[in-house]
């Protein structure tokens, strides 16, 4: 069960995942996504008006943002409370598995990746850094957001050694690149400390990540 975000059936890399995204109106503030959804009506071409389906993705995407925006701030509260009070509550992540931007561990089994690529996309590139920070594989797994299954496979079909890997999102239309953002991955902690600048958790493997930027929680599957 994950704690902190409700998200979608696992797919395998490759599927396209369920469900629109749109990374935009990221402020949680509904009120300016209203005057700015209103704006680009009235000022949009009445020869090639905006479709239905691009405006319920805005406003479905908006009620996505929001959740995260509070399931985040719920997290931030848990661990930034800080002293002893504050490792005392996140001591009882140890065991769960986290949704983290930073690099995780991958061995023998598949690691679960958040995707959410912008909206307008017609051409996304999910693309694999090293724990050194060198790209070691590019794969097209089209548009849409959604969790899949990531196999550490090379382009060339091989198996990435183990290690500690992470991810970015190309979000790509008519041949032009339109966004790039981290793609979160979920990783088991192992341990949990605090330190001069707060509480971090230690994931399988040895990478970390404070507290804070956690993002979801959920029970090992």
């Amino acid at each position: 069960m994950v704690d902190a975000i409700t998200t979608t059936a696992t797919q395998q890399v490759g599927a396209q995942p369920t469900a629109s995204g749109f990374s935009g109106a990221a402020g949680g503030d509904f009120q300016t996504f209203l005057t700015m959804l209103t704006a680009q009506l009235k000022n949009q071409d009445p020869l090639n008006p905006m479709e239905g389906t691009d405006f319920a993705i805005q406003l479905a995407t908006f009620a996505g943002v929001e959740q995260q925006a509070l399931g985040n701030k719920y997290l931030e509260q848990m661990a930034g409370s800080g002293g002893a009070g504050g490792l005392g509550s996140i001591s009882g992540w140890i065991g769960k598995e986290a949704r983290t931007m930073a690099p995780v561990w991958f061995g023998d089994s598949p690691l679960t990746l958040d995707i959410a690529p912008h909206a307008m996309a017609d051409n996304v590139q999910l693309i694999t850094m090293d724990g050194s920070g060198n790209v070691v594989a590019r794969e097209e797994i089209g548009p849409g957001t959604g969790q899949i299954d990531w196999f550490g496979r090379a382009e060339d079909g091989s198996k990435l050694p183990d290690g500690t890997y992470s991810f970015t999102l190309e979000s790509w239309r008519n041949g032009e690149l339109i966004d790039e953002a981290r793609a979160g991955a979920y990783a088991r902690i192992t341990e949990a400390q605090l330190g001069p600048e707060g509480a971090k958790v230690i994931f399988q493997g040895g990478s970390s990540a404070p507290a804070d930027q956690v993002t979801a929680l959920r029970d090992p599957a």
